[in-house]
């Protein structure tokens, strides 16, 4: 039952992921097509990564109380609405107004996303046994963004072959077969508590846990500062390259993330060794801040800047992959299983709020220095990243978990 439920979680979490990068990439596109500016796209972004901040504190108390498999269809139902309503905006409509409508349906996306992240994710501590955490969290993490990878993809395709109105229906088409068939074969609680947790516990965190979640502001604060805005603008509107070309590149990129993720814990448990946990997140992250800031200064001295860009992403997202899979396996390994949802609530909103910050940032700092200004706060946030997981605790004795183990046999 464990599995079949584990299952039916991480396909449900996979369709939304594809339908989340592809609309990520329309909106993008689209709004870059019609004239928007760099700050103007960014703060179509802003709501849907603020009301992720809400939807992890406030979902993981109600996925606690009332199980995760209905915050999980709660999610994919609201992103159904949010896609259907955006196809109601009309390019005759003024500027502001469009505008504000998009944000309003980021941000119902934005909650939608962040109950069906929170809810997935939450879920893998029910069904992972002794030795297997790291493996099925790198799995579902790794997955999740290899296939945001495919949906960025998806949305320039889709908007190249069926318009902006005919992508957001095939997706909004995709996303109700899927809810329907978790309604019919997802029917067991799933993550709730054994007892009801107080609102107030939403904030009540362990040091541990706060600290990784400070990290992990800046660690997504940092990737988003430069790739959510700043990066494809760079290479429509100084490279030249189309909007499939832009879609095609994010999506390998994205891609590639997802796989290197998956195989983490093989990557640390290389030639069979055990690995202290936190002491390898603590060295990655100081390694992403050394990629993050030569590929800044690459870039500020005109050092062959297409080639800087390009490669420098390429291991920017190796090394960011290896942060990220980390960060996912401790906020796990810290948490109670009693209090599992409310812990990952609590983690993914600040992974939201650093997603917030960095759109914001992407946009602004673009506009006010191009793509070397925000490399350099890319840089800047890799760097507080490192800091913060210098702080971070042992790993609990209660986790018995060594990555020779997970690998073992495979």
């Amino acid at each position: 039952m464990k599995l079949r439920n584990y299952i039916l979680v991480t396909a449900g979490y996979w369709v939304f992921t594809v339908t989340d990068g592809a609309l990520r990439m329309l909106v993008l596109l689209h709004f870059n097509r019609l004239g928007y500016s760099p700050v103007a796209i960014a703060f179509l972004f802003l709501a849907y990564e603020f009301m992720g901040i809400l939807t992890n504190l406030l979902g993981g108390w109600v996925g606690a109380r009332r199980g995760l498999n209905r915050t999980l269809v709660a999610g994919l139902g609201l992103q159904i609405v949010a896609l259907t309503a955006l196809s109601l905006e009309q390019p005759s409509w003024q500027r502001w107004l469009s505008v504000s409508f998009v944000m309003a349906m980021q941000a119902l996306s934005g909650i939608a996303k962040d109950l069906t992240k929170m809810s997935s994710k939450s879920a893998v501590k029910t069904v992972a046994g002794d030795g297997s955490l790291f493996r099925l969290v790198a799995i579902l993490t790794g997955s999740k963004n290899a296939l945001k990878g495919v949906g960025f993809f998806v949305g320039a395709a889709l908007l190249s072959s069926l318009g902006y109105d005919g992508a957001l229906w095939a997706m909004a088409a995709a996303l109700a077969v899927t809810v329907v068939g978790l309604l019919v074969f997802l029917n067991e609680d799933i993550g709730r508590s054994k007892k009801k947790p107080p609102l107030r516990s939403v904030l009540s965190k362990s040091p541990a846990i706060n600290r990784l979640a400070a990290a992990r502001f800046f660690l997504f604060g940092s990737r988003d500062i430069w790739f959510v805005v700043a990066l494809p603008v760079f290479l429509s509107d100084e490279l030249g390259w189309s909007e499939r070309g832009v879609g095609g590149f994010l999506a390998v990129w994205v891609i590639g993330y997802g796989i290197v993720q998956s195989f983490a814990p093989r990557i640390l448990a290389r030639g069979g060794r055990d690995v202290d946990e936190v002491r390898a997140t603590q060295h990655w992250a100081l390694v992403l801040a050394g990629v993050a800031a030569a590929i800044a200064l690459l870039v500020a001295f005109e050092v062959a800047v297409t080639v800087a860009i390009v490669v420098g992403l390429i291991a920017f997202g190796i090394v960011f992959a290896m942060n990220s899979s980390l960060h996912s396996f401790l906020v796990l390994a810290f948490s109670d299983d009693d209090e599992v949802a409310l812990d990952v609530g609590f983690y993914y909103s600040a992974n939201a709020a650093g997603r917030l910050v960095g759109t914001l940032l992407s946009g602004v700092l673009y506009l006010w220095g191009d793509i070397a200004a925000a490399l350099w706060g890319s840089a800047t946030f890799v760097g507080l990243t490192w800091l913060f997981a210098l702080r971070l605790p042992p790993m609990p004795e209660h986790v018995d978990i060594s990555l020779a183990t997970i690998d073992a046999g495979d």
